[in-house]
């Protein structure tokens, strides 16, 4: 029997709302955290408790500010957000396109590899670096203008 002729069995297809679903629910629950986000103001002292990290060791982490600067965005003030942690402009750039490719592959059926295996090694070696080096930075004297305000 001739194997080139005989048909090529595919698996079957997948709906695209439970491939592109995970995605979609992700979406969905960052859009409800920015919505708390917007009408609970995080510049009011306690209002989301203390980040534990500045509580132990009285530094700021690379996360100081960042719900301070996503409160800003939801409200438009994309100065105001850059000026309570500069990193949360790019690293949300970052992540909108990461989940963008997720939504589009999920939707046609694909599927996406975790995130350590969609970056290389060493981009995410030089990430660790550069977050290491902007907490230090930003704790110093020479840093201050790196500080969440």
């Amino acid at each position: 029997m001739d194997t080139a002729s005989a048909p090529v069995s595919q698996p079957p297809a997948r709906s695209r709302w439970l491939t592109a679903g995970l995605p979609l629910l992700t979406g969905g629950a960052v859009a409800g955290v920015l919505a708390v986000l917007h009408f609970r103001d995080p510049h009011e002292q306690g209002s989301y408790g203390v980040c534990p990290f500045y509580e132990l060791t009285g530094w700021w982490c690379p996360g100081c500010g960042g719900l301070r600067g996503l409160h800003n965005l939801t409200d438009g003030r994309i100065i105001d957000a850059v000026h309570s942690n500069i990193l949360l402009v790019p690293l949300l750039l970052g992540f909108l396109a990461w989940w963008g490719n997720w939504t589009i592959k999920g939707w046609r059926g694909q599927s996406l590899p975790p995130l350590p295996r969609i970056l290389p090694r060493s981009a995410l070696w030089i990430t660790a670096i550069l977050l290491v080096a902007f907490t230090v930075v930003r704790n110093t004297p020479y840093g201050t203008w790196l500080a969440p305000v």
